[in-house]
Parts: C-alpha cells; structure tokens; sequence
C-alpha cells in the first residue's frame, strides 16, 4: 500500500469518528484550529517586529507610543506634519526609525551623506513598497513609476528617447501656447474684476493642457471647457489621499465596497477608455506611415521622405509606439494579439504615469515659485529685467529653446523655490539586500527606507538658514562644495524622475512669460475675510505640496503690457 493511501485511509477514519461526535465537537475542533491558525500568525508576526527592532537598533528612535504600536498616527498630513520633519531633523540630524505598528518597518533618512547609498543603489536590487504606491497601482498600473527589476528597465530604456534634448526643443513651443492661454484667461478674469486668483486650480489645468498636447498632440481645451478626462485626473489624486487617511479603506475588499472605491472605479475607467483609443488611433497611424516608407526613408512611392522633419513632430505616444512596431510585426498572428495587448496596456500605463505624475507636480513648483517671488518682489524683479532683456526687439513674445541656459537668476529662483517648497516631500525604497550607510548602520533588506525631500532641503547642517527664501545658494560658486545630494527635487540615482528636464523647461518658460506680463503679489481668499496668504499660508502635504485653502496671488497687468502672442478669447 502506498504513502498516499495510509493517509487517505487515516484521513477518512479520522473525519468519521469527528462526525460521529456531533456538531458540537466539529464546532469546538474548528475554533480551535481557528485559533490555532491565528495564534501562529500573531507569533510570526511579533517574532518579525522584534527582529526588525533589533536589526534596527543602531538608529535612533523618536518616542512611540508604545513597543507594539509604535508610531502610528504621527505621521500627518498638515503643516503640522512637515513641522514635525523639522523636529525629527534637529533631534536626530541624518536618521531615524520609525515603527507602524508590529507591521511597517521603516528607516526615516534627511542627509545626504545618508540619501547617497539608497538612492544610487543599483536598479536591480530596488522595488516600490506596497504601503506608499500601492494605492496608485489601479490606476497607473505596471507603469515605470511602480514596476521593477527588469521590466522597469525595459520600460525606462523604452521611455528614455521620448526625454531627449532633441524632442524637448519640439515641446517649448507647445508650453508656449499653454501659457499663453492661461494668461488670456488672466486678463480676461482681472477685466471682469477678479483681482485675486487661485493659483494651483489655473497653473493645474494650464500643465495637464500642455501635457496633453505633448503626448498626444491633444488639443483639449481644458483650461475653458471641462473635459470627463481632465476633471477624472484630478478626483483621482483627491481620491487616492483621502484613502491613505482612513485605515479601514487600506483593505480593498473593504474600499471597493465604498462610496470612495465606487468613483475611484468610475474615474480609473474615465482615465483608461481616454488613453486606449489614443494609443490605438495612433498605433494605427504609425503603421499606416511605416507601410508608406521604406527603411530608409523613403517613400514607396519614390519621394524623399523627410525623416529630420517628421521626427520633429512626433509626440511622446509616437516615440514609444515606434519602438515597437517591428517587433511586433515579425510575431506570429497568435502572438501578435498577445503582444498587441501587452504593448497597448504598458502604453497606456506609461502614458498615464507620465500625466498624472507629470501634471501635478509641475504644477506645484510653478505655484510655489510664483509665490515665492510675490512675496519677495526684489527677486522679482531681478527676475523680469533679466527676462525683458533677453526678449528686447523680439516681434513675439515667446521663450524659445536657446533662451533657457540665458536665464541663470530665474533659474536659480526655481531651484530655490524647489528646495525651500519641493513638490515631492519624499520618497521611498525597498531593497532585496541589505544597504550599508554610514556609522556602521545597516538598513536590513525589506525595510521601507523614507528618503525625506522635504528633511534634506531643510537640514540645517546642510542648508543655512533652511527656511529663508534665497536663491543665492544656487549661485555656481556657492554650489563647488555642495553635496550632489543636498538638492534632490527630482530624486537622484538610476530611479530618478526621467521628466526632470522637461519640468525644468516648462517651469522656465511658464515663470519668464508670467513675469514678462504681470507683476505679483501676495492675495487674499474672498472666502476668508481677506486674510492675506502670506500671512496665514499653511502647507498642505498630498500627492504634490500644495497650500490649504489654495494659494492666492495678485496679478497685476504690467503697463505697457508684453501681451503679444496671447489667443484671442
């Protein structure tokens, strides 16, 4: 008799005798293994807590509120937050541990010589943690910010030419026509008799516009009109913050069944329906045109094809899709309808990652740049003669590529508005392996390790006078003996965000236009009184930093106004 059937054979004696007991013995029995079962989990689960507490005891530790729960509930999502950070910074100076509960472990870190190793770790040995991103998962998918290992590879190596030089230059033209429509919108809202504005809800609109047209030459008028898509983008980053407040909507089988889950739902398939009829119109496109070329260029037909000047109007979708319509072509008929539905979620991921991380947090350094320079109206302008003296005797008023490296204040204004207010407060990490840092400390592999943005720009060993507006500091020869890592806006190391350069250059072009048409002051909310948002800005830490109660800025038209170039509204 075999192994299998001695088993079988107890198993079937066994359960016998347990039914002949009764209901209530097969109760008694199944609570117990109930119990059992849980008991084991517990165990495990504080047998790992004490582990990690242990492996983590070479940081130090802010008070908790007790061993088991830690420190759950002070992290918060206010100004009294980030004052918080600076507490954390001043009492620990490079890091610290930080415990939610018996199940998060975390290693909180706002130094450079202690962001450098986690964030120049090799690509390969770093994944996005599920506590952080993983809420973003639904709607961005296996997109580059939220994959690893070597399908984010893939997919960096796959986005990367859609970022070069090249196709930036293509782009400030667009950023250009964006900025000239919020402006008309500007004076059009100041004649009607609107002196003061909300800033992020108009810089918002202005960005995702601009986007759009950068990625699929998507003209959507969404500064005027609003568009299910546009308005489904910005309930998404609402939706995703208000879920990270309320712990019971951690669990998804509790939060699909909410009210929140339900619209999350709603506007996820808003977002995606948008996204894949794009890509597929333009994979169509690009196929039609690459059956109408040859390889080198030209047309079936004879013609020359004009290959400088087309790559020149291509657009973000274009450059990905053409990376992959050979291989595509060369599979089988199975396996092109295999591939062809890969390719048509990772576009639309991409594509998606790009929006929404984009927009929102291009938007913020613009709007904590324009404030800044409101509220010190010397750098201001500094700022405007540079600007007006690099557009003298020009018939347009327009910012072209060639002018960004002729703008070195206002360059250094924003760098200074990205550290004093950087969109992205922090970022996270996990390792498949342990990460040495200096002291001997070791971060043990699975830790989620918060590399603090917001603590690094703010630590006063790395930064005099940490929260005084002064763009000096960017000054090349204040910068030689600086740590690379000191300044970290856009993250830093292989996992970097790779539309730096395109923010940067929207940033420029967007400051230099509102500058060259407008003076700025700090406003008030008409809601509150007329409380003045200098005196009673209090930071507000989402997706991307924003102001609670919105930012109010004052927009005067200068005289005579630089307004060539505006769309006729």
């Amino acid at each position: 008799m075999s192994v299998l059937g001695v088993l079988w054979g107890v198993s079937a004696v066994f359960f016998s005798n347990l039914l002949r007991g009764g209901p209530w013995q097969v109760l008694v029995i199944a609570a117990t293994a109930l119990v059992g079962v849980a008991s084991a989990w517990v165990g495990r689960l504080l047998l790992r807590h004490a582990w990690f507490r242990h492996r983590l005891s070479c940081f130090s530790t802010p008070p908790a509120h007790s061993w088991l729960i830690g420190h759950l509930g002070q992290m918060r999502d206010s100004e009294e937050g980030l004052l918080d950070v600076d507490r954390l910074v001043r009492t620990h100076g490079h890091s610290c541990s930080w415990f939610l509960g018996p199940f998060y472990h975390l290693v909180r870190v706002f130094h450079p010589d202690f962001t450098s190793p986690l964030l120049k770790a090799a690509a390969s040995i770093t994944v996005k943690d599920e506590l952080f991103y993983g809420f973003l998962r639904p709607w961005l998918g296996q997109s580059l910010l939220l994959s690893n290992g070597e399908e984010w590879s893939r997919r960096r190596r796959l986005l990367t030419p859609a970022f070069h030089f090249d196709v930036l230059k293509g782009y400030v033209a667009v950023f250009n026509n964006a900025t000239h429509t919020m402006h008309s919108k500007w004076i059009r809202l100041s004649s009607e008799g609107q002196r003061d504005l909300e800033m992020f809800q108009h810089v918002g609109l202005m960005t995702l516009d601009s986007l759009l047209r950068c990625a699929f030459s998507h003209s959507s008028d969404c500064q005027e009109t609003p568009h299910e898509f546009t308005t489904a983008i910005l309930e998404l980053g609402d939706l995703i913050m208000d879920r990270r407040r309320r712990i019971l909507h951690h669990w998804d089988w509790i939060y699909w069944r909410s009210d929140q889950g339900k619209r999350f739902r709603r506007a996820t398939e808003v977002v995606h329906s948008f996204t894949r009829r794009v890509v597929e119109h333009r994979r169509t496109l690009i196929r039609e045109q690459s059956h109408r070329e040859s390889p080198e260029g030209t047309a079936r037909d004879g013609t020359a094809g004009d290959t400088a000047q087309r790559q020149k109007r291509k657009d973000f979708i274009d450059i990905i899709l053409l990376a992959q319509v050979g291989q595509t072509d060369r599979q089988t008929d199975r396996q092109t309808d295999t591939h062809r539905e890969t390719h048509r979620q990772t576009d639309g991921n991409n594509v998606l990652m790009t929006m929404s991380s984009g927009h929102d947090t291009t938007a913020s350094a613009i709007c904590w740049t324009l404030f800044n320079l409101a509220g010190h109206a010397h750098y201001q302008d500094r700022c405007r003669d540079e600007v007006k003296e690099l557009m003298r005797d020009r018939a347009e008023q327009d910012i072209k590529w060639a002018d960004l490296s002729s703008m070195p204040f206002t360059t250094m204004c924003i760098k200074e508005s990205l550290r004093l207010h950087s969109p992205v407060l922090a970022v996270t990490r996990q390792y498949t392996r342990d990460v040495d840092l200096p002291g001997n400390r070791t971060v043990p592999k699975d830790t989620i390790c918060l590399v603090s943005i917001y603590g690094t720009h703010h630590n006063p060993a790395v930064w005099s006078d940490p929260n005084e507006f002064n763009p000096l500091r960017f000054d090349p020869a204040n910068t030689r003996e600086r740590s690379s890592n000191a300044f970290i806006p856009f993250s830093s190391g292989p996992r970097n965000c790779i539309g730096q350069r395109f923010a940067m250059a929207e940033l420029q072009v967007v400051v230099a236009l509102t500058l060259l048409r407008f003076r700025l002051s700090l406003g008030s909310n008409p809601d509150t009184a007329g409380t003045s948002t200098g005196q009673g800005i209090r930071r507000l830490p989402q997706l991307v930093l924003r102001a609670e109660g919105g930012m109010w800025l004052r927009l005067e038209l200068l005289d005579p106004p630089c307004t060539d170039g505006l769309h006729a509204q």
